[in-house]
């Protein structure tokens, strides 16, 4: 049976950080291997020189050919990060004054995923001399050879790791390719096209554009997408903030915190990639990008808040489609998670016939979530295929995995691809409990007990004073925290005071440490049927807590708030 482990990060000593640092601090960025205060100078110019991307400089020629007299056409992926990268390119270059820059987002359920022969037919309509793919395009092969059938050049921007084969494109840049030597592979897509962009700028010299406006989209894009936040990346997402904060962003992001019910002074990371990021998604998983980006690319408030209110009420009915099949889901888990000599099946494949296709990664990372295991979810295509996504769990790089699959039976998976801790594929229903056994077996060749196991690192105990709206402010503006920069979680003893249910699934409580300190408020988010919950907690009930220190305004009031992420009676 899968457990969850409470267990402490190691730290560096941190030598080299001024007096002037909070203690808490200290050992927070110490764990995430900080050790100086020069790590922590996330200004402008700390970021990777543009001419350090390989391909950067070939892609703005290329680009500049087509400033005069071209038509340059932007295809770009249905999620966040395809969003944000296409809105960007397309301001970009039309600020730049080129003369005709347009967008072409495939729709996820005719077309699929990339630049497809299918999508190549639908952009020739438009007679481009230029296409553009952002955080898509490094395996498209059949789709770039389509297009120079045609006499279109195609310049590829992109992240995604690259198969064997490259496709023939004019350009491509991607901080993936096997020859790159920059430092920070980690670039979402949209960074990969702030770069570019940045390099078109240099190359025109023109005093008037300045790539760093555009950095709130780079910041929500990166943070998005989830791709782990290095120094560069920390950066990027560092000076977007800053930027939405000042009331600098597009209104398109302005009306989507506001629609979100945060305030743009106070905006985090956190905010984007639990408020922000899911309303414009909605429009990729459930009928077109196009929506969310027309509202990136809005100047108008009045429209962008008219186009932010439609993006919220897909979300609203994605969160209905995604709980009923998280429902089902549970179910299903249940009777494919054992094989048949009683072990728990360290890959899990599920699928359903009523899946939506555009909700199954969620569903894939919410029982990947409970079970700590790799989780592959599928749903039908319009053409009969069976389209999954998959979910991973540190340790096991999913992408690397569906390639041994592919290479091991050659035909089970008709296209794939993805990064590590997430993938899509395609393939034929009847070769469902093919895979599922090829899954399994090489999930089992690839995780150990510890990828298996769940684990909630924490940063130690908070005490006293520590405990205090102060700190949790303080730990609000000390980011950005993200994948693989994690936002600090505590632990510690404590007995409840009191508990019950608001909102029909949420725990709420108050607790006071075991060393005898004043009582305090924690709330647990969907306790009812979540994996922690337990009919023993009640009044004197002790229980062993990880938890995020946070700021609850409430009515104007400011009370600090223990955000529960486990928790065991003990």
């Amino acid at each position: 049976m899968t457990t969850t482990e409470i267990r402490r990060r190691s730290a560096l000593p941190p030598l080299e950080f001024g007096a002037a640092l909070h203690p808490v601090l200290r050992r927070v960025y110490a764990a995430r291997g900080i050790s100086s205060d020069e790590e922590l100078d996330l200004s402008l110019d700390r970021l990777l020189p543009v001419g350090s991307l390989a391909g950067v400089n070939e892609a703005a020629r290329l680009l500049a050919l087509h400033r005069s007299q071209g038509r340059i056409l932007v295809i770009g992926d249905f999620d966040a990060d395809g969003a944000t990268s296409s809105a960007l390119l397309v301001r970009a270059l039309r600020a730049l004054r080129f003369a005709h820059v347009d967008f072409l987002v495939p729709n996820r359920f005719r077309f699929g995923y990339g630049l497809t022969r299918g999508i190549v037919a639908l952009a020739a309509e438009r007679r481009p001399t230029l296409l553009v793919t952002v955080d898509n395009g490094v395996s498209s092969i059949d789709g770039v050879e389509a297009a120079r059938a045609l006499g279109i050049p195609v310049l590829v921007t992109d992240h995604h790791l690259p198969g064997a084969e490259l496709p023939g494109a004019a350009a491509i840049v991607n901080p993936n390719l096997a020859d790159s030597r920059f430092a920070s592979p980690a670039l979402a897509g949209v960074g990969v096209t702030f770069y570019v962009v940045a390099a078109v700028a240099q190359l025109l010299g023109q005093d008037d554009f300045r790539a760093a406006d555009l950095l709130d989209l780079v910041a929500l894009g990166t943070v998005a997408d989830v791709v782990p936040l290095d120094r560069n990346n920390r950066v990027l997402v560092a000076q977007g903030l800053r930027r939405i904060r000042a009331g600098r962003c597009t209104a398109g992001i302005r009306a989507l915190l506001e629609s979100a019910g945060r305030r743009i002074e106070q905006v985090t990371a956190a905010d984007l990639g639990f408020a922000v990021a899911p309303r414009l998604n909605a429009a990729g998983r459930l009928t077109d990008m196009s929506l969310g980006i027309a509202c990136l690319l809005t100047d108008d408030p009045a429209e962008a808040t008219q186009l932010a209110g439609q993006l919220a009420r897909l979300n609203e009915e994605r969160r209905e489609i995604e709980q009923r099949m998280q429902t089902e889901a549970v179910d299903i888990a249940a009777d494919v998670r054992f094989t048949d000599d009683g072990n728990e099946s360290p890959g899990l494949c599920l699928f359903e016939e009523s899946w939506h296709q555009g909700v199954v990664g969620l569903v894939a990372g919410r029982i990947k979530d409970r079970l700590h295991r790799p989780v592959v979810a599928f749903a039908r295509a319009e053409d009969g295929s069976l389209r999954g996504s998959a979910r991973s769990v540190s340790g096991v790089h999913i992408r690397d995995a569906l390639d041994s699959i592919a290479a091991r039976n050659p035909g089970l998976i008709e296209k794939f691809g993805g990064h590590a801790m997430a993938a899509g594929m395609t393939l034929l229903e009847e070769n469902l409990p093919l895979f599922r056994s090829a899954f399994a077996a090489e999930i089992a060749a690839r995780a150990d007990s510890e990828s298996l196991q769940g684990v909630i690192h924490s940063d130690g105990e908070l005490r006293g004073a520590e405990l205090s709206v102060d700190t949790a402010r303080l730990l609000r503006s000390a980011g950005p925290w993200g994948q693989g920069f994690p936002e600090p979680v505590f632990d510690g003893d404590f007995h409840i005071v009191e508990a019950r249910i608001v909102g029909g699934k949420h725990l709420k409580m108050r607790l006071k440490a075991t060393d005898g300190a004043d009582s305090i408020e924690a709330i647990a988010f969907g306790y009812v049927g979540g994996a922690c919950e337990d009919p023993q907690v009640r009044r004197g009930a002790r229980i062993q807590l990880a938890y995020r220190l946070e700021v609850n305004d409430y009515r104007g009031i400011e009370r600090v708030q223990l955000n529960c992420q486990h928790f065991k009676l003990t």
